[in-house]
């Protein structure tokens, strides 16, 4: 990877975690500590995912 699609990667996946990040904290009733340690885990876990079915659909 060069650096241009090191940064575009990056920029994806920060974009995809902050809107996952909102949805969880939308929808959650209470937040505490450990409702956002649990929201941006499994925000991140999605992020992650939603690259790569992206780039499957894709086809890179």
């Amino acid at each position: 990877m060069n650096p241009r699609t090191t940064l575009l990667t990056g920029a994806e996946l920060a974009a995809w975690w902050a809107g996952l990040a909102v949805l969880w904290l939308v929808l959650i009733s209470a937040v505490d500590a450990l409702e956002l340690a649990v929201g941006a885990g499994v925000a991140a876990v999605g992020a992650l995912a939603a690259r790569a079915a992206r780039r499957a659909v894709a086809g890179r």
